[in-house]
Order: C-alpha cells, then structure tokens, then sequence
C-alpha cells in the first residue's frame, strides 16, 4: 500500500496549545514570513487528521504557498484525549489556537481550507473571526442550507458515547482506486460522538447554524456531485456566504482529496487563490 504521508517532503511539526495540537507546517518555496501571500490553514474532517491532505500539500508549497495542517485534538498526532467529552465548540477553539500560531509568526490572517466537518467548522469560525480567505472543500452543511435542500432518509438514533470510523470498500468508490482506500483505512479513527451530532442531521439534530451575512472575506465553495440535490446543496452553501462555486460531477467526499481527480480542485483552487498575489 502506498502511504502518501510518508512522501510528503521535510517540514516543521509542533504542539501547541494544552491540548498539544500536532501543526504541520510547510513552507513554501521562495516564500518569507514579509511575503504578500497569506498562509494557509488546513483543516481536516471527521475521523480523519493532517494526513488527508498528504495529495495536495506537495502542489501548494510548489507554488510558494506556506501551508499549515492542524489536527484536532485527539486526532493522528495529536494528544489522545476522552472523545467522549470533545463538543464542538472545543474543535472551534482548537482552530483558533491554530491562527493564533500562524499571526504570530506571520502577523496576518490565513485562509482556512476546511474539508468535511471541517468545513462546517470553518464557516461558522469565518461568522466573528477575520480571516484572509474561506476554501470549503465538500462541507457539511449548516441548518440554514438544510432547510433550504433536505436530506432524505437519515437515521435518528444518536449514537453512542463515540462513533466509530466509517467502513470503506474497495469497490463502492467512483474516483478512488484501492489503493486510495486503504491508505485512508490505515488511519481512519474514531470521532467525538458530541461534535459529530452537532453538524449532523443524521440523528435528528437541527444542525450548526451558520450567519452566512457575517463571513464578509473571500469564499469557494467546491462540492462532488453525484445527483441534483448535491449541486443545490453546494449552491445554496456558496449563495448563502455569498461564494464562489465549482461541483465537480461523478466525484465522491473523499475522493476529493485523495481520488484520482483530485486535481481538478487543486487547479481551481489554485487560481482562486490568485486574487491574493495582486
């Protein structure tokens, strides 16, 4: 099994905060701390860490952007905490001690690129927190994006104390080869049954609300698309923060960043960032 984490290139790691967060951090080539380019921060999903993004880091720093990859408490790295005790709330906090890190040694703002769970993280940090720029990369939705474009079908029992990582199966993946699975089945791991509740609608929950009005910074939103309700769902979200949108159909959640199309919002993202070089 290919194991892209271990690829990737020499960097900076550190702990921060009580709760010994594990920060990735790549600089990019040619790139300073005076540089006009913001940092940017990468927040992962749900029962996943920094190693999600092992396909799309090596293309950002190759283009000089300075990338940093939190892992949430309790997350790869990071120190093992009680799950059962995570709430939502605690992964917002952890992201902002996250930012706190990066404006001290760049003394402005990342964009935060959130994926997943780390989308609906992003976003409802982006409603009172100035940061330079918002990427979404297949968001949970917030409620007000769910009411607009409803899931249908889902389950109402709430889980128990933690839930546990999601099974994969190497046939049942549109965009992911067997070998993009497994290096995700190597470390998946368990989630905060809490802050997974919180976001999700599964359970019967009302969701995160999101005040879309107050993100005023630059957004894209970028969703996989696999039927017309995910393309509302990826508009409604980009309408609702007032962003940018791409779907990119016949993709799936994961495949996204570790699929074989995962270029495809590499490259759009790449030239969203552009406005930030002017």
């Amino acid at each position: 099994m290919r194991d892209f984490a271990k690829e990737l290139p020499e960097h900076t790691t550190k702990f921060i905060g009580e709760n010994d967060l594990f920060l990735e951090v790549f600089y990019g080539v040619g790139s300073s701390t005076r540089s006009a380019r913001p940092p940017l921060l990468f927040v992962h999903g749900a029962f996943t860490g920094s190693w999600m993004w092992s396909k799309y880091i090596p293309h950002f720093i190759s283009a000089g952007w300075t990338a940093y990859c939190l892992n949430l408490r309790g997350h790869y790295k990071s120190r093992s905490v009680d799950l059962t005790k995570v709430e939502f709330e605690d992964y917002l906090d952890d992201i902002r001690q996250a930012i706190a890190e990066i404006v001290e040694e760049y003394a402005v703002p990342p964009v935060v690129i959130g994926f997943s769970m780390g989308g609906i993280l992003s976003q409802k940090l982006a409603e009172s927190f100035g940061i330079a720029g918002l990427v979404l990369i297949d968001s949970s939705i917030c409620r007000q994006v769910h009411d607009e474009v409803p899931y249908d079908g889902l389950a109402s029992i709430i889980p128990g104390l933690v839930v546990p990582a999601p099974a994969r199966d190497e046939q049942s993946s549109a965009d992911e080869t067997r070998e993009d699975i497994e290096f995700q089945r190597k470390y998946l791991s368990m989630e905060s049954a809490k802050a997974f509740a919180a976001f999700s609608f599964h359970f019967g929950m009302e969701g995160i609300s999101v005040e879309g009005a107050k993100i005023t910074c630059p957004s894209l939103v970028i969703s996989a698309v696999n039927d017309t309700a995910d393309d509302r769902r990826g508009r409604a979200t980009a309408r609702h923060i007032g962003g940018e949108y791409l779907g990119l159909q016949g993709t799936t959640h994961t495949g996204l960043l570790v699929g074989q199309r995962y270029c495809e919002a590499v490259s759009h993202m790449m030239i969203w960032l552009g406005r930030f070089e002017e």
